[in-house]
């Protein structure tokens, strides 16, 4: 079977990239070694999507060229989704920082792009697995696929295959050997928008507090978020910890502001004369039960009455409220993180096309390409951009 465009993943990424190539009246295959479409796009936003961000920019990506996302983000905003979500009827609602979430359900998202996919006459094999790739002319133009159904020639070649974020529901590294294959350079890979883990004394500190939340300004490196951290019974979760996971490398601590907004030093001092325990004082700001467990952890520390407190002690533990630093034993892996950081190095494509330079033809999309965005629908606005742009010259 010979088709003008073949793309391998239907993800977001490759939905998007295959209803805009058949709309300009390429004929388009979509493979995908699944059975079930778009799994991903199906779990995520809790079963409702956070299919992209009103305040999606470029600085909200992570990448080792942070300006190669421009193109694509510019030539397709969150505003072009939104509009196509309306004109398919889907109710949608923003929950907060410009997450925008579907009031039903994430089949909504996927019964439309299928649908924008069939009007586009997108033709489907799945499941179908790729079992090798190769230029059959000798002039370099075209590819050949070997499949476990047939064997396909196609003159555009895109991969929208995906990271290696959850594995569960069969994510792999086809995309990276593609790569590999054809002399394409990938940037180092690792699991990305993921819980942290603590090392074992860490763990017994905290012990006690699995499940508790508390709004709090996480930095590690270049980045800082404030949003709620959740202590879990490995370490830590919940959007800060997600967030910050990206900008954290093996060794690095993480610091932790638990009183954001709040002068910590002038309010302690305030308190000098209380009889109150210090853990009640800190309950007014923080849960009780982590208040209690956090003096804990603090060398040389008791929780006594504030008016046992001298200066120097109150001033250090102040300190440590706006600064409490965690040094990570590692993460909870690709099993538990949303997306892949890493991929095909973006100084291999057009930014405008999505095309690798050096092999007329072939187009990375979406997650497998070096550009991982922050949490809240910005991963989704990748792929929607990124499948849209390959999606107009494939």
């Amino acid at each position: 079977m010979k088709k003008d465009v073949i793309i391998i993943g239907a993800g977001a990424a490759g939905m998007m990239c295959a209803m805009e190539a058949g709309k300009r009246g390429r004929s388009v295959l979509l493979l995908d070694h699944a059975t079930k479409l778009a799994e991903k796009i199906r779990i995520s936003g809790g079963g409702r999507c956070n299919f992209t961000n009103r305040h999606t920019t470029p600085a909200n990506f992570l990448s080792h060229n942070p300006h190669f996302c421009r193109s694509a983000l510019a030539r397709f905003t969150p505003q072009h989704f939104t509009a196509l979500v309306e004109r398919h009827g889907i109710r949608y609602h923003e929950k907060k920082l410009g997450q925008l979430f579907c009031d039903g359900s994430s089949q909504q998202i996927i019964d439309m792009l299928r649908r924008e996919c069939n009007q586009a006459k997108v033709q489907w094999q799945m499941p179908c697995r790729v079992t090798n790739i190769n230029r059959p002319s000798a002039r370099g133009v075209g590819f050949m696929l070997e499949t476990d159904v047939a064997e396909f020639e196609t003159e555009s070649l895109v991969i929208a295959t995906g990271g290696l974020s959850i594995p569960q529901i069969g994510s792999s590294s086809l995309g990276y050997r593609i790569a590999e294959q054809f002399g394409i350079s990938v940037t180092p890979l690792r699991a990305g928008l993921v819980p942290l883990i603590f090392a074992r004394d860490q763990l017994a500190q905290l012990s006690e507090l699995p499940g508790v939340a508390l709004d709090a300004e996480v930095s590690c490196n270049t980045g800082r978020f404030r949003e709620n951290l959740l202590v879990t019974h490995r370490g830590l979760s919940g959007p800060a910890t997600l967030q910050i996971s990206s900008y954290w490398k093996p060794g690095s601590p993480i610091h932790i502001n638990l009183l954001p907004g709040l002068d910590a030093k002038a309010w302690l001092l305030e308190q000098r004369r209380s009889r109150a325990l210090l853990s009640n004082v800190l309950a007014q700001h923080l849960p009780r039960r982590f208040a209690k467990a956090w003096i804990d952890s603090i060398k040389g520390e008791q929780d006594v009455a504030m008016h046992h407190y001298d200066d120097h002690s109150l001033n250090k533990i102040a300190a440590q409220l706006h600064d409490w630093q965690i040094k990570p034993e590692g993460t909870a892996g690709y099993k538990k993180a949303e997306v892949t950081l890493g991929g095909v190095d973006t100084r291999e494509l057009s930014s405008r096309t999505m095309e690798v330079r050096k092999v007329p033809g072939l187009f990375f999309i979406g997650e497998v390409v070096d550009v991982t965005g922050h949490l809240g629908g910005f991963n989704f606005q990748w792929a929607w951009a990124s499948g849209h742009a390959a999606g107009q010259f494939a």
